[in-house]
């Protein structure tokens, strides 16, 4: 069974921490052209956080692409991006990513306190459409890394879509 996730300073110290290392991920990839800005997407952007049962929570974010050597290159993009990612989380002394299908999935997180609820990152790539929508970067797995494909994957109907999750809001639909 789901429930809102109603401790406020947790959700506000774990998210602060998640930020600080998405944004630390943002300031180095700069070392490698790649300029990104850093969204919180998901649940947390909506001020819904759910967990099941006693479950972790997970921080959605999106590394936004503004600019890069070449956005057809998206195995180099998507390696890159983990690599960095991977730094930051050994500074914090976390284990490496998980490279999912279509976001690098932090290992469970806790803080040494008395509040043992674990969270996680997962951070999507993205990039605009030459429509307006937005484009998330896919890994298809194969089984076989010489078989697998790194594509750009437009997300349908995804133009202006933070207007539309004003426009919801304003209608009562997601907790405020």
């Amino acid at each position: 069974m789901f429930h809102y996730f109603e401790d406020e300073e947790f959700l506000n110290n774990a998210y602060g921490f998640c930020a600080d290392m998405v944004n630390q991920t943002k300031m180095l990839l700069q070392n490698d052209d790649i300029d990104v800005d850093m969204f919180i997407e998901g649940s947390k952007r909506r001020n819904m956080v759910t967990q099941s049962e006693e479950g972790p929570i997970d921080f959605d974010f999106d590394l936004f692409i503004k600019s890069c050597p070449d956005f057809n290159d998206c195995h180099t993009i998507k390696e890159t991006v983990r690599q960095r990612f991977n730094e930051v989380l050994r500074s914090k002394n976390i284990d490496d990513c998980e490279d999912s299908r279509s976001v690098l999935s932090s290992k469970q997180i806790w803080f040494m306190d008395n509040n043992l609820t674990k969270f996680s990152i997962d951070l999507a790539i993205t990039k605009r459409a030459p429509n307006d929508n937005y484009c998330r970067l896919i890994h298809n797995k194969t089984g076989s890394k010489k078989s697998d494909a790194w594509l750009w994957n437009e997300i349908p109907d995804s133009s202006n879509i933070y207007q539309k999750v004003n426009i919801l809001k304003q209608e009562g639909f997601g907790r405020m």
